[in-house]
């Protein structure tokens, strides 16, 4: 069976707390790319909190805090990696479609690497910037066991008091206050 990552808001937070939010349900993948010829130290605040923690959504180029594992057809897939490839050549300088095509494959492949889980277990990822190189974790937020006859499905409305963590959970600060402010940085 194929899965693929989606992005999910659970609250308004994506929204303030990144330059660009993804919309909800968009196709998602890791986004480490964006950051790949950048100096951490000459980001935005914003743009520091999508590379420490955010996943891109590949129809806005926005940031979502979290996606979810959903089943996916490959006709799905393929226009994943279509949709990506036209991203990666109007948005990003691909130099060709050939290249364009071939980044994108890769991208979806290791997105669908990541969920390798139950359809709606939830991840999240935390990046950090080691000897000039990215790195990333990737921890899954996963539904707890219902009764008999429960909702499994519905069980992500309450995500933070019904799901069980997987992975190491980075210390992390934040200044959401800061997050708030509309000074362009």
């Amino acid at each position: 069976m194929l899965k693929l990552p989606r992005t999910i808001r659970l609250d308004p937070s994506d929204t303030f707390v990144f330059e660009r939010a993804a919309e909800p349900g968009e196709w998602a993948v890791s986004g480490a790319f964006v950051f790949w010829d950048s100096d951490p130290a000459t980001l935005g605040q914003k743009q520091r909190v999508a590379l420490r923690s955010g996943f891109l959504g590949i129809e806005s180029l926005g940031w979502s805090t979290l996606a979810v594992v959903i089943e996916a057809s490959e006709a799905e897939r393929q226009d994943v990696i279509d949709r990506l490839a036209e991203q990666l050549m109007a948005k990003f300088g691909a130099p060709n479609i050939e290249a364009a095509r071939s980044a994108a494959e890769e991208e979806v492949a290791f997105a669908a690497s990541l969920c390798d889980h139950e359809p709606q277990t939830l991840l999240a990822v935390a990046r950090s910037v080691e000897n000039g190189e990215i790195r990333e974790r990737f921890r899954t937020l996963k539904p707890r066991a219902t009764e008999p006859g429960g909702d499994r499905l519905h069980s992500h409305a309450r995500a933070f008091t019904f799901h069980e963590v997987e992975g190491d959970e980075p210390a992390e600060e934040v200044d959401l206050l800061g997050l708030t402010k509309t000074d362009g940085t």
